[in-house]
């Protein structure tokens, strides 16, 4: 059986970290599961966790009004769902449900900032990979984005 340091490290977003960071990020996580339709979290609610996927799918869903929730992105095994723990007010800005049985890894966002406030290069190194992670995301919505309107050709 798989230590949750050893777990972690297999996060492609984690690869690479050194064995000592790991064991401080491995203090503030655990194994969850959550059914299909349940809610990670929803807009608005308190940000204090973050996961990562080891076997499933979460939709990132926002509310339309007058509209059924809108679907604007899905994330499958070995992806990161939620960097709002990271930024104050620690809200979340949209809603996360689970689309399949998934089994994650759930990370205590409070533990894992005061760790972070502690050791400036966990911090560091933790700051660069989800500022990566959210790069990636950003343009990603902007190939959707550029999927629904369409790229017109000049006139």
């Amino acid at each position: 059986m798989k230590t949750m340091d050893q777990e972690i490290g297999q996060v492609p977003a984690f690869a690479g970290l050194a064995p000592p960071h790991l064991e401080l990020i491995a203090g503030c996580a655990t194994n969850v599961r959550a059914a299909a339709g349940d809610y990670l979290f929803r807009e608005g609610d308190q940000a204090d966790a973050f996961y990562a996927i080891r076997q499933g799918a979460v939709a990132l869903e926002l509310h339309v009004p007058a509209r059924d929730a809108v679907i604007i992105d899905t994330m499958h095994e070995g992806d990161l769902v939620g960097w709002s723990w990271l930024f104050p007010p620690h809200r979340w800005e949209f809603d996360g449900r689970v689309r399949a049985d998934t089994a994650l890894i759930k990370f205590d966002g409070a533990c894992l900032r005061g760790k972070c406030d502690a050791d400036h290069e966990l911090g560091y190194e933790l700051m660069r990979r989800f500022a990566q992670v959210i790069i990636e995301r950003l343009q990603a919505t902007r190939l959707r984005l550029l999927d629904v309107y369409g790229v017109g050709t000049p006139a």
